[in-house]
């Protein structure tokens, strides 16, 4: 049983370590330019991924808690967090676009984006809830919530449970002291109070979307937030659409519908939050390349 155990443990280690290893050959694979700005340069790295297939629970495939990094598949909020460091870290190494330098920057933002206080330690560091993401990350400044600027908003509190009610969704609750740091973001989720534009609102608060803006769409369902989250981008129509990695089609791509009527279709939302990535100048370069 030991010896079985130990073969286990071997091959996930090594499935782990050549995950990897293939960082810098992906980074390398990916043609990466810069907007005028870092919302257009979100959106331009955003498109690099278009028809990436849509997986989820790509970040539970290892016994402990590691960043994981993967250009290759997505969920939703996974496919965000990617664009969004690599945008900052494109940004930040300027006009010294080196590969090793580049993946240094953008390994740094992921694990700010994706963990409390941008450190990993243990499950329950990792930002689970998307208010619990918004929160964090405008609290370091890497994002702004604009919510409460846009028309038809309205200002509620929503208890927040579904993890822990859930718990068979989620095998590392079970370990008492993961449990007990979850259940205490839920109570301090539970008690904030936010704005956000509901489902009859939304058609008026689209046209003050900007680019690259952060959409971020709230559950219906009690106990839970957001359910979804992408990026805004202006069709040749001049409707706001979403741009996200979408479990209805598989794979990464921009919804045929503004996004106002994406929400109407989907019976299962109740709204929308706004956040907008953090307002710089980016110079203009091109790294990378196939």
């Amino acid at each position: 049983m030991i010896k079985l155990f130990t073969t286990l443990f071997l091959l996930v280690l090594s499935l782990v370590v050549q995950a990897q290893d293939t960082t810098s050959s992906d980074f390398r694979s990916l043609t990466l330019t810069t907007g005028k700005t870092s919302a257009e340069t979100a959106i331009l790295i955003g498109k690099q991924f278009m028809g990436k297939p849509y997986v989820p629970y790509t970040l539970d495939q290892t016994p402990t808690e590691q960043l994981v990094i993967n250009f290759r598949e997505f969920d939703c909020t996974t496919y965000l967090e990617s664009v969004l460091a690599l945008t900052l870290a494109l940004h930040d190494v300027g006009h010294k676009p080196g590969t090793s330098l580049l993946e240094q920057a953008f390994r740094n933002y992921l694990t700010r984006f994706r963990y409390r206080n941008g450190r990993i330690d243990g499950y329950a560091s990792r930002l689970h809830y998307f208010s619990d993401w918004l929160r964090d990350n405008e609290r370091k400044g890497l994002i702004t919530d604009v919510s409460n600027e846009l028309p038809g908003k309205i200002t509620v509190a929503k208890p927040v449970s579904f993890m822990t009610s859930a718990m068979y969704k989620y095998p590392q609750l079970r370990d008492p002291n993961t449990f007990k740091q979850v259940a205490l973001t839920e109570a301090s989720l539970s008690q904030q109070s936010f704005s956000f534009i509901p489902v009859k609102n939304i058609r008026q608060a689209e046209a003050q979307l900007q680019d690259g803006d952060i959409v971020m769409l709230l559950a219906a369902r009690p106990g839970l937030d957001m359910r979804h989250v992408g990026l805004a981008v202006r069709q040749p129509n001049g409707r706001m659409h979403l741009m996200h990695a979408s479990s209805d089609q598989s794979a990464v791509v921009i919804s045929p519908y503004p996004i106002s009527d994406y929400v109407l279709l989907h019976k299962r939302l109740s709204g929308i939050r706004v956040a907008r990535l953090r307002s710089n100048t980016v110079p203009a370069v091109a790294v990378g390349g196939k």
